[in-house]
């Protein structure tokens, strides 16, 4: 029966081929070869020739003199690489500087000139509507005089003593007065030296009693208007 148990089915095809089959004897000294195997793994020795298994040892290349020298030499150089690098940083930080420096004095002079020009053209602006307004003034100025002139010759014709003419003289002298607030005054002509940039002479008279150019009659009075002549004034002139 135990026969039976081992045999195994043969296979049509493996005909002719040898066929080991292995009973429970073989079995075992297997299982034991494998447990002697193990044994002999776990402590170290050499299944076939019984030594001891050596792990491999790193082998360390040893260091030549010259590597030595030249890691020394890298270690001694390394200081005066560090010391041109920071020589070089120095440098471009300085240009750096400078460039920055040109460009804020550049900017700073333009701006100084910005603000010289823009001064010269605030004064020149107010300059010229300070003598926009005198020129409109003058010319206001100007077209009074007549009247002025008119009030001055009614009332040298007039007789003393009238009331009218009293009224009349009190108009022309508000008037006058007005004139004197806006700037406006007359010149003096009679007894001054002859003046061209004052006096406009109509008339010349020879008397040794009376000194050279000077104004002895006064036909038509002249005006100022702040230092500005506005009308000149028509004289006559001695010698």
């Amino acid at each position: 029966m135990a026969e039976t148990d081992r045999e195994e089915n043969i296979n049509p095809d493996t005909e002719g081929e040898e066929i080991v089959i292995e009973g429970p004897e073989e079995e075992k000294k297997q299982e034991e070869e494998s447990a002697e195997a193990a044994e002999e793994m776990k402590t170290g020795e050499n299944p076939e020739d019984g030594e001891p298994v050596k792990e491999a040892e790193e082998s360390v290349p040893e260091e030549s003199p010259e590597a030595e020298d030249s890691e020394k030499d890298t270690q001694e150089d390394a200081p005066e690489k560090n010391t041109d690098d920071n020589k070089d940083a120095g440098v471009r930080l300085k240009l750096q500087e400078d460039k920055f420096k040109k460009q804020i004095d550049e900017l700073t002079e333009r701006l100084k000139r910005s603000l010289a020009e823009f001064d010269n053209f605030r004064k020149r602006t107010d300059k010229e509507k300070s003598s926009m307004y005198e020129i409109g003034a003058r010319d206001i100025v100007e077209k009074i005089l007549p009247v002025l002139d008119n009030f001055e010759r009614g009332l040298a014709s007039a007789p003393e003593g009238d009331k009218f003419a009293e009224g009349i003289q009190m108009i022309y002298k508000q008037l006058v007065t007005a004139l004197t607030d806006a700037g406006v005054k007359p010149i003096e002509a009679v007894g001054k030296p002859f003046d061209p940039e004052l006096h406009n002479a109509v008339m010349h008279v020879e008397d040794a009693e009376l000194g050279e150019n000077i104004v002895v009659e006064e036909f038509q009075k002249g005006y100022l208007y702040r230092d500005h002549v506005v009308r000149h004034s028509m004289v006559k002139v001695a010698n």
